[in-house]
């Protein structure tokens, strides 16, 4: 990771060199020396970088944490929690709203009072989705009781992280840690640090893990860990923990100035700048606080007397240091990227007021101001601008505005954008040319399409404009897909690349009626939409012809964390279609490890080196899974073989309006992800198909068709004759990995076979 190393020159201290790094790589090598024994992660940007380096050095051998790829963020904090459980060290990072969507489990790892470190990287909340970097997500983590350090640069984020785990252990705390640091900003950009040259340096200062407490593996002193208590009993432990989140305090001072003696750095509960004197202030968590202090510094040259107050750790709450902080300071302005919506001011700012309350001999005026939002930069003027709001009130002696937003920008009406693709509906999709027709014998469809040609006249669902890749395969695959649906639809497009491309505000590529929702709940999401429009319709609240198709795009990974909202819309048989892109990864952040990733393949967090040999086990078959739950059609299909996928979707929209919910998978191509050409997508999929790892066929009411039998048509051909088109994969053939392709031979051909089974014996 390093570029650069030099040894600090003060030889009293522990050696350590410098070098350039980012946050994420700061946080990845101190989890990486200090040696976790687990960390269970889910890719989400900005934090998604901390797996993917600590995969890397994984490949390397430089370190031996167990990395677990969970199913969502949920299930991540479920592992993290579960490993703590046992006395491991646990680590995990996230951010915005998959911290929201583990936040259910935080609290019970602080409640039971297990140690672990997280990195928080900060990221706004959706929605709409913004993935750049504020605090809205951090402030959702107020109240799980876990103890929070905030960093303003990449060496604090590497510092913090060392002082976090032995806070965390700590026999008078033990409670989890969040290191919050600014996504985009700390966590990206490249800064002079130091670190520790050894980890021996770094496992010496945090020690051994404490001994001596429950664990759920002691056979010999066995615990009951996470009994339902009654209120007299959580009033008890709920105490218990408040005070142990108040005893943290005073632990980190003292884990603080152990830290500082071995470093040379120093890490105040309040980092002021040349507050002793000052007038007017600021009060600004991380990176702000940094881009704050050259504006103290000129505004000093100019006689006026101002400084930067930002918290090292907020929670516990440094209020007394605050109060002291502030004692003669006449005007305070709190900026905070976010808000707390109604509350005439966001979190901190009334946690400061709350504090100076209790100094009936402080008079500091305090004013709040949200700024940054959705990662929008700060600057010198910007802080200039907050100081002289902060000058005006303490040279009036009242504030005008107590409340309110930095950085709006409204609109001018005589910009308005006009519309520039007249929306299509009703009879530009229906071409009349696609029959689909009932057996009444056999029960099930008889589909008759046109030559292809006939077909290219018909609209696109999707305008030109879009921001996908070179050579992606979604945008060809679902177009050829929806030249089988008639008629309107209504499309939802979860979080994925197909929706982040065709969506940037205020621009969309949309033709259709578009939502979006995020990747757990999309299906459940657009199940509420058709049951609403069916209910609105009966009751005759509104004139639309019943004819719609509702479709929901998923992709990226998305039937991984997404799939227990699936099969639950799938049991409730609702008349809607999801059809899956699969282009084997999660690419929307940045080319991870997806469940639907297929065994030995290469992606940023199934590393290939002398230790590993990319993903370690075999690719779930959402298809069948989807098959047991018994909805009416299942399918697969790829744009390789178009009037197969024609057919298929054909038949998909008459099951969705007729009778219930279809699942479907289709294989698109994705050069980055797969490193291959742009132009070989078409002969990968059909190598994909040929060879039998992608086979194409039906489950239509319960009974398997295979659609197209490349050995029945004499076109089988080796899994390594796939495999040898993709970067990704070309490790595999190699000679010391021959035992991985055998594996993954095997049951490809076992799946195959178990397919053709089925195919054979209606039911099975």
């Amino acid at each position: 990771m390093a570029m650069t190393e030099k040894k600090v020159q003060d030889q009293s201290k522990a050696v350590q060199i410098s070098t350039f790094e980012s946050g994420n790589e700061m946080a990845a090598m101190a989890a990486a020396q200090i040696n976790y024994h687990v960390m269970g992660y889910f890719p989400i940007t900005p934090s998604t970088e901390v797996a993917q380096y600590l995969d890397m050095m994984k490949a390397k051998g430089l370190h031996d944490i167990e990395l677990i790829a969970a199913d969502g963020e949920h299930g991540s904090a479920g592992i993290c929690f579960g490993a703590a459980t046992t006395g491991a060290r646990v680590f995990n990072a996230t951010s915005a709203n998959g911290f929201l969507y583990m936040i259910e489990q935080l609290p019970v790892q602080s409640g039971l009072r297990f140690p672990m470190v997280m990195n928080l990287v900060t990221r706004a909340v959706s929605g709409p989705l913004d993935i750049r970097g504020d605090h809205s997500d951090l402030y959702y983590g107020l109240n799980t009781g876990w103890v929070i350090l905030t960093a303003r640069t990449p060496q604090a984020v590497y510092d913090m992280n060392l002082i976090a785990l032995k806070l965390s252990e700590h026999k008078d705390v033990r409670l989890p840690v969040i290191v919050a640091y600014d996504g985009f900003y700390t966590s990206h950009q490249k800064r002079k640090v130091n670190l520790f040259r050894d980890r021996e340096t770094v496992q010496a200062f945090v020690g051994e893990p404490p001994k001596g407490f429950p664990v759920s593996i002691d056979k010999e002193k066995t615990v009951t860990i996470g009994a339902h208590m009654n209120g007299d009993d959580l009033m008890n432990n709920h105490f218990q923990q408040s005070e142990a989140l108040y005893k943290a305090y005073d632990v980190y001072e003292e884990v603080a100035a152990e830290y500082a003696a071995l470093s040379g750095r120093h890490y105040d509960v309040l980092d002021l700048y040349k507050m002793d004197d000052a007038d007017v202030a600021l009060f600004l968590l991380n990176s702000a606080a940094e881009s704050s202090k050259d504006v103290v510094d000129r505004l000093r040259a100019k006689g006026i007397r101002a400084g930067v107050i930002s918290p090292n750790i907020i929670r516990p709450f440094p209020a007394e240091d605050i109060r002291v902080a502030l004692k003669h300071v006449k005007a305070l302005l709190v900026a905070e990227r976010a808000d707390s919506f109604g509350a005439n001011g966001a979190n901190l700012t009334h946690e400061v007021k709350s504090a100076l309350q209790e100094d009936p001999d402080n008079h500091t005026l305090v004013l709040s101001r949200v700024f940054g939002l959705g990662g929008k930069d700060f600057y010198p003027d910007d802080a200039q601008a907050f100081f002289d709001m902060a000058i005006d009130a303490a040279n009036k002696g009242i504030i005008d505005k107590p409340f309110d937003y930095y950085g709006i920008q409204p609109g001018a009406p005589e910009k308005k954008l006009e519309q520039v693709i007249e929306p299509m509906t009703g009879d530009t999709y229906k071409t009349g040319l696609i029959n689909v027709t009932e057996d009444a014998e056999t029960n099930k469809l008889k589909v008759r399409i046109p030559p292809l040609r006939q077909l290219t006249g018909k609209p696109k669902r999707f305008a030109s404009g879009h921001g996908a890749c070179p050579g992606c395969g979604i945008f060809p695959g679902l177009e050829l897909f929806f030249k089988g649906i008639e008629g309107d639809a209504v499309i939802l497009f979860h979080t994925g690349c197909g929706y982040v491309v065709t969506t940037a505000y205020p621009y969309s590529s949309h033709k259709q009626p578009f939502l979006h929702n995020l990747f757990q709940n999309g299906p459940a999401t657009l199940s509420g939409t058709l049951e609403a429009f069916f209910e609105m319709k009966e009751r005759g609240e509104i004139e639309i012809d019943e004819d719609f198709t509702f479709v929901m795009i998923t992709g990226d990974g998305g039937m991984d964390i997404g799939m227990g909202s699936a099969i639950g819309t799938a049991l409730r048989n609702h008349k809607m279609i999801i059809l899956e892109y699969d282009n084997e990864g999660y690419m929307n952040t940045g080319s991870q490890m997806s469940y639907s990733t297929p065994l030995g393949h290469m992606t940023s967090t199934t590393s290939v080196g002398k230790a590993k040999q990319g993903k370690p086990f075999h690719h779930k078959d959402t298809a069948q899974i989807m098959a047991s739950t018994n909805i009416p059609y299942v399918f697969t299909g790829t744009e390789a073989y178009p009037q197969d996928l024609i057919k298929k979707a054909a038949k998909a929209q008459w099951y969705a309006q007729n009778v219930g919910m279809v699942y479907g998978k289709i294989l698109i191509t994705c050069p980055l992800n797969w490193k291959s050409a742009d132009r070989d997508g078409e002969k990968i999929m059909k190598a994909a198909v040929e060879s039998c790892f992608f086979p194409l066929y039906e489950v239509e009411r319960g009974e398997t068709t295979i659609t197209y039998d490349p050995e029945a048509k004499k076109k089988r051909i080796e899994l390594s004759e796939w495999l040898q088109y993709m970067g990704k994969t070309k490790h595999m053939l190699k000679e010391e990995n021959k035992d991985m392709l055998q594996e993954f031979e095997t049951e490809v051909e076992r799946r195959w076979k178990t397919l053709k089974v089925k195919h054979d014996t209606p039911f099975i």
